[in-house]
């Protein structure tokens, strides 16, 4: 059996092993804003910025049973991991003709560059149409005689068609700039939802100028798969159509076409509903998601239920109405993580994640930005004042007396930053802003004091010094300080300075590319640049724990195991990545061989050059009978092709739960390999020693290691924790899970004191 697999699985499971004294929880990214309740994200991106727009369950009492919605957000970020929020974007409160205004989508049209949203009027009455050419508007409907798109009571284009619940539209442009839009949800005599047999969606074609929609174009979206409930989307991958939706059981579901408007063919579930480590974060309740591309990646938006449920230690703000513990179910988060596709184009199940997606750009400080940017906060809330046809007036508002902040990730300040300004109403004497580095009370750069303006709706700017600020910074806190809750109102902020830091390429590790023909030890992949972005990684790890029991590249995450020869790389999952800078003596054929080790028989990897694969996906072969897990190496081989010079070579894992030691590049096809006993070979098998002492690290079920130990074998170590005898046991109790860190063995422990 697969230890690896086992000890994945039982990372899953609710944590019943406690131990006195572990480490508080870090500052986790998802959700994108955890001051106030939103949901049912729509997403987006052009060639700057990443959009998601969501509805608000604000409204919604503690003790709600039913939803509150009536207004639209509006978020947008460039680099993944700091965002801007816009505030309310459209208030149907303040908008004549309409009534609730639940889940919507965005889109971006290629033809003119202008942002799209279709939003449903109500719980079910029809579908509207609003454009800006900014995600913070002024938004306005462009369809002729200011019209709806769809509505059931009259008033728009066309009706409901039958359909049971007239929501959740969806919008999509084509590469050419044809738009297209659906909507669709629940259950009716003539449009039923079944099993196998869906039939709630309607898919139509926008007229080229936007200003409304060719009607004979209604095209039923049938489709397999699950029971459909709701919320029908539809994206585009390498010349595919991928039409996803939420199932009557709370899952997202999907299936491809060749044709936008179909047929689509049922292909599986994308996202389950959402959790984490076995625990569910979403009150098990329902389910939603928007799709976009940016700068080659591919991210989902989603709602969950984390800041009302309290998860992963996220403080439970009140309702709106001042009351503490709202009902999870009217209470939603939006979050948001990547995703990535399987060879044949078929979409991987969503990981729902604690720290979001990867940064993928330096933040520069010195532009000019609405107050609510970051990638965290605490204890910190917000104000709209949306007035339609205007750029709605949005402040953030510090709960000063309190631990209040907001905190920017990975900062640019280039040469150094001189000064800090903000744009502020006060109404109270000596309210200030810390700028710290590393924490709410890390070091401090500078102190703004706000000049007092007697409210909060006159705003007046304020300017300090800082100091120390310089380079690229990983975490800047703005931490508000005050006598007084909610006197000051934060509309803007900047920093002024010299230059941003330009990023450094990637580099060979030791500073000189392999040679090729030669061998190259897996561990001695290239060296990260610095900066972000794409351009400067030379390795992709899924976490930022070295798994393993080696220092050896300490930082890097990449988990890395000393073995009997030498330093191994292992706990391999898929998708993750190491690069190396190789210098090819000639161009030509080669023959690569690997050295790796596998407990079962679905490991697998690939090797390829400047994005195309050289290599077909190599299996691993499994341990023979009675060979201990990931101790017995064995040699496979590819056949390959290189150019001369100098050139990125990346090692992709495809099937999870490999060791691999080296590889080494052969010239010509079918060579012969020059290093088949790098230690000790026993019928062409490397064997490692197993009787020696090895470490062991105890975890409870999620994930967290509470002790570590040596001993000889995993019986004895299971002995040694049960007794209590060594440090950390004697405070333990219920189901631990023992690894060894040499072999990646794991055993289930329980224990009762």
């Amino acid at each position: 059996m697969d230890y690896r697999n086992v000890w994945k699985l039982f990372g899953l499971k609710k944590t019943v092993c406690m131990v006195a004294g572990l480490a508080a929880f870090g500052l986790a990214d998802n959700p994108i804003s955890s001051y106030h309740y939103l949901a049912d994200p729509g997403a987006a991106a052009d060639d700057t910025y990443f959009y998601v727009i969501t509805d608000s369950d604000d409204p919604a009492a503690y003790n709600a049973n039913g939803y509150s919605i009536k207004a639209l957000y509006g978020f947008r970020t460039k680099d993944m991991k700091n965002w801007t929020d816009f505030g309310i974007i459209y208030d149907a409160r303040k908008v004549d003709g309409i009534g609730d205004i639940w889940a919507s989508d965005i889109a971006v049209n290629p033809k003119d560059g202008k942002l799209y949203i279709v939003f449903p009027d109500g719980g079910g009455g029809g579908v509207g149409l609003i454009s800006a050419d900014s995600i913070a508007g002024p938004w306005t409907n462009p369809v002729s005689g200011n019209k709806k798109l769809i509505n059931n009571w009259g008033g728009g284009l066309a009706d409901c068609d039958g359909i049971g619940w007239c929501f959740d539209p969806g919008i999509f442009f084509d590469d050419d700039g044809t738009g297209y839009f659906t909507f669709g949800g629940g259950s009716s005599d003539s449009r039923p939802a079944a099993d196998n047999n869906n039939d709630i969606f309607n898919i139509y074609k926008f007229n080229s100028d936007m200003k409304g929609f060719d009607v004979s174009s209604k095209t039923h979206l049938k489709i397999g798969g699950p029971k459909a409930m709701e919320a029908s989307y539809i994206h585009k991958y390498k010349g595919k159509y991928y039409l996803s939706y939420s199932t009557a059981d709370l899952r997202i579901a999907y299936g491809m076409s060749d044709k936008p408007m179909g047929p689509y063919t049922y292909k599986g579930i994308f996202m389950g509903n959402p959790s984490i480590n076995g625990q569910n974060i979403n009150a098990n309740n329902n389910n939603h998601h928007g799709i976009a591309e940016f700068k080659g990646h591919w991210y989902v938006a989603y709602h969950d239920r984390r800041i009302a449920n309290g998860y992963d230690g996220l403080e439970k703000i009140p309702a709106e109405d001042g009351k503490a513990n709202p009902n999870p179910a009217y209470h939603r988060s939006v979050s948001v993580d990547e995703f990535t596709y399987n060879s044949d184009g078929t979409m991987k199940e969503l990981t729902f994640t604690k720290e979001g997606p990867k940064q993928i750009a330096n933040f520069d400080p010195y532009d000019w930005y609405p107050a609510l940017t970051s990638s965290k906060q605490k204890g910190v809330r917000s104000r709209s004042n949306f007035v339609l046809g205007k750029v709605t007036d949005y402040v953030l508002l510090p709960l000063s007396t309190k631990e209040s902040w907001i905190r920017v990730s990975g900062v640019d300040f280039g040469t150094a930053a001189t000064g800090f300004t903000v744009q502020a109403g006060s109404a109270a004497d000596d309210n200030k802003i810390e700028i710290r580095t590393g924490s709410a009370t890390g070091t401090l750069a500078g102190t703004c004091t706000l000049k007092n303006t007697g409210n909060k709706s006159t705003y007046a700017e304020s300017s300090c010094d800082v100091e120390g600020l310089k380079g690229v910074v990983d975490e800047v806190f703005l931490v508000f300080k005050g006598s007084k809750d909610s006197t000051m109102a934060i509309k803007a902020w900047g920093f002024e300075g010299s230059g941003t830091t330009p990023p450094t390429p990637q580099s060979a590790f030791g500073g000189k590319a392999w040679a090729v023909p030669g061998l190259i030890q897996a561990e001695n992949f290239d060296e990260p640049g610095t900066g972000r972005g794409g351009d400067v990684d030379s390795f992709n790890d899924s976490d930022s724990e070295n798994h393993g029991n080696s220092s050896y590249r300490e930082g890097t995450g990449v988990d890395l195991y000393e073995k009997a020869s030498g330093v191994v790389v292992g706990y391999n999952t898929e998708g993750e990545w190491l690069e190396y800078t190789i210098n090819v003596a000639e161009a030509g054929d080669y023959t690569l061989y690997a050295a790796v080790a596998a407990a079962g028989s679905t490991s697998s990897f690939k090797f390829s050059v400047g994005g195309k694969d050289i290599t077909e996906e190599i299996s691993v072969p499994a341990a023979s009978a009675g060979e201990d897990n990931y101790d017995e190496f064995n040699k496979v081989k590819a056949k390959i092709k290189l150019d001369a010079g100098e050139q990125v070579l990346r090692l992709t894992v495809v099937g999870s739960w490999f060791d691999i030691d080296y590889f080494n590049i052969e010239k010509g096809e079918n060579a012969a390999d020059s290093y088949p006993d790098v230690t000790t070979a026993v019928s062409g098998k490397v064997k490692l020693n197993t009787t020696m002492v090895s470490k062991y690290d105890v975890f409870s079920l999620d994930g967290k290691k509470v002790a570590s130990f040596v001993a000889h074998n995993m019986d004895e170590a299971s002995k040694l924790w049960k007794s209590g005898s060594v440090k950390g046991a004697e405070k333990a109790v219920g189901v631990c899970l023992i690894r060894n860190r040499s072999n990646g063995m794991v055993a289930k422990v329980r224990t009762a004191r």
